[in-house]
């Protein structure tokens, strides 16, 4: 079982950060609904929390990420940001978890992911008639989980 003492903190920053930045992505991905989007992350965490995981996801989810959204200053510079930060921790978790682990992984990176992108209908008119999850939003979601490698469970 891996825990958070098996890495650095540089390393633990990138654990922390690329589910965060992934959400983000999505978040960005439309217009609109920042808000409850961004609302939606927080609860995505704390469900992670309840539900509870290995001692690894229960300890990258109780620390909470600190991200300077203003760092990507484009949705281009955001995606390579999040991208690399996603390809950076799952072979970091490759190299130091188990298998379980790096699917538990990524398979909470795309649960965020999904919470935000269904946090706010798109389009519409005063919620009748929008989308759950916009084109540009699934097609974010897609990209995540090419990134991260996930398998459908």
């Amino acid at each position: 079982m891996t825990a958070k003492s098996d890495f650095n903190a540089e390393e633990w920053d990138k654990l922390v950060q690329a589910p965060a930045l992934a959400a983000l992505r999505v978040i960005h991905a439309d217009r609109g609904g920042t808000l409850r989007e961004s609302l939606s992350l927080a609860r995505a965490y704390a469900e992670a929390r309840q539900r509870g995981g290995g001692e690894l996801l229960d300890a990258i989810v109780s620390s909470p990420p600190a991200l300077d959204p203003s760092t990507a200053r484009s949705p281009e510079q955001l995606a390579e940001r999040a991208d690399q930060a996603l390809r950076d921790a799952i072979e970091l978790l490759e190299r130091k978890a188990t298998p379980e682990e790096v699917e538990d992984y990524r398979q909470f990176v795309l649960a965020v992911a999904d919470t935000v992108a269904h946090a706010h209908k798109e389009g519409g008119f005063l919620g009748i008639g929008g989308k759950e999850v916009s084109e540009s939003e699934q097609a974010v979601l897609d990209q995540l989980a090419q990134t991260v490698g996930a398998t459908a469970r």
